[in-house]
C-alpha cells in the first residue's frame, strides 16, 4: 500500500515560486528511505508529491519538506521580493 500527499502552494508571483522550487528541489530524500518527492511548477503554483509505503516516513519527509519552505520563504520575506535580471538593465 501506498500513501501520498498532494500539495498545492501559491506564491505571489512566478519568480517567487521558482526560487523556492530551485531551492528545494535539490534536496532529494534519501534512496534507502522508501520515499519519493516530486516538485513541479506552474506559474506561480508549486506541485508537491510526497509518496511512500510507512505512513511514519510520509509524515516525516513531509515535516521536513515545510520546516525547508518555511526557512526559503521567510528568508525571502527578510530580503524582499526577488529582483529580476531585467531590473539591472
Amino acid at each position: 500500500m501506498s500513501l501520498s500527499v498532494n500539495l498545492s502552494i501559491p506564491f505571489p508571483s512566478a519568480r517567487e515560486a521558482e526560487i523556492v522550487y530551485q531551492v528545494l528541489r535539490v534536496d532529494k530524500e534519501p534512496s534507502r528511505g522508501s520515499i519519493v518527492k516530486n516538485l513541479t511548477l506552474d506559474n506561480n503554483l508549486l506541485q508537491v508529491l510526497i509518496s511512500g509505503t510507512e505512513a511514519r516516513k510520509v509524515r516525516v519527509a513531509l515535516t521536513s519538506f515545510f520546516d525547508s519552505l518555511i526557512l526559503v520563504t521567510e528568508t525571502m520575506q527578510q530580503f524582499g521580493p526577488p529582483v529580476s535580471s531585467y531590473d539591472y538593465y
